[in-house]
């Protein structure tokens, strides 16, 4: 299938989805703008960046409306993140249309991993015992890890689809839980995405080492 259209392909089966599961027009609005958005991140398009600012507006009033509000908060920090992520991948592009991707070091997986236990813990505990959240934990978890994978994207670094497909598989197991079906199938899309992102993103910073390229 020629990639051209398989976007909008995608935006149909999303709208169709949203029609016979009776979905809210937020919901639309929200995961059309995340799908876009994703799209044009995997493909190191400047514009995801906007996109995703509109995109994290709307999941932060959808979130509220189900009680998920470890995801709700963390749509400000995905706001601020996305304002970063924009600056970043406009600085130190020499030739190139966004700053080329860098390899996660040894240190910073870490001190991630050791944040996302902590983070984790904590966010769960305080959702469980001062909120009406219907699965703190797992709500936690997830958000954590979204957090993790939202910041190195922003710093343009391989490894945040990793993150982001564990996310994935994750987040649908949990919007069907919570009968947010558009939602769920959004994030099998996501899934694809990410995947062929990390394939994408690979080959281009394999290539550009070899190139002798400096990822700093």
């Amino acid at each position: 299938m020629n990639n051209k259209w398989l976007l909008p392909l995608l935006f149909a089966a999303m709208l169709a989805i949203a029609w016979f599961t009776s979905s809210t027009t937020l919901e639309i609005v929200a995961t059309t703008t995340g799908l876009l958005s994703v799209w044009l991140t995997a493909r190191q398009n400047i514009w995801a960046w906007p996109v995703g600012l509109v995109n994290v507006g709307c999941f932060f009033f959808m979130f509220l409306e189900v009680k998920l509000y470890a995801d709700m908060m963390l749509q400000v920090v995905f706001f601020v993140l996305s304002i970063y992520g924009w600056i970043v991948w406009l600085t130190k592009r020499e030739n190139a249309k966004v700053r080329p991707t860098r390899n996660l070091t040894k240190p910073l997986a870490i001190l991630l991993g050791m944040l996302a236990v902590a983070v984790t813990a904590l966010w769960g505990y305080l959702l469980h015992t001062h909120t009406d959240a219907s699965i703190p934990y797992a709500d936690a978890f997830i958000a954590t890890l979204s957090l993790i994978a939202q910041f190195l994207l922003s710093s343009k670094i391989l490894q945040n689809w990793l993150v982001w497909i564990a996310v994935d598989v994750l987040s649908v197991a949990m919007y069907f839980y919570k009968e947010l079906y558009a939602l769920a199938f959004l994030y099998v899309i996501f899934l694809g995405i990410a995947t062929s992102g990390y394939v994408s993103w690979k080959r281009d910073y394999d290539r550009a080492m070899k190139g002798g390229t400096t990822h700093g």
